[in-house]
């Protein structure tokens, strides 16, 4: 399985880390041991100190396609999910200073929880709205509407 994520998806949440908006998606992977099995708990990396989350919108490409041009993108995926991404934070500004990739921050292991996987019909994927809960607090609260690049 290959796990490609799009960060800086979110003027909102560019805007809370002050980060610089970007012109073409920012690409990262993360690799299958990322995956968090089902049902195991989240343990925070002894090597951070500063572990955050994201709810995230998953598609679920289902066709083989390289360079695929936007209006056809549509065609290679037929479910979306919901999942977590979480990333070591202090990690990822060491890494991003020295210029250096993200995986340290962002691939580590259970770094990445995948929820159920439903037919993409049954949304409006321009105009998604989903939620983050922890302990029965709403700690995300997000629209499809505000991504920068669509699905």
């Amino acid at each position: 399985m290959k796990i490609i994520c799009i960060g800086r998806n979110y003027a909102k949440h560019i805007e809370e880390l002050a980060n610089e908006r970007p012109e073409n998606p920012v690409v990262f992977l993360k690799p299958d041991s990322a995956i968090l099995p089902r049902k195991n708990p989240f343990f925070i990396p002894p090597f951070s100190d500063d572990v955050h989350y994201e709810v995230e919108i998953l598609i679920k490409i289902n066709k083989v396609g390289k360079h695929i041009d936007a209006k056809f993108a549509h065609k290679y995926y037929d479910e979306i999910g919901l999942g977590i991404d979480f990333t070591a934070r202090d990690v990822q500004a060491k890494c991003k200073e020295k210029g250096l990739p993200w995986e340290k921050a962002k691939a580590f292991d259970g770094s990445a929880v995948i929820g159920e996987f439903y037919p993409k019909e049954q949304f409006d994927l321009e105009n998604l709205k989903f939620q983050l809960y922890k302990n029965d607090e709403i700690v995300q609260d997000g629209n499809t509407s505000a991504m920068l690049w669509k699905t």
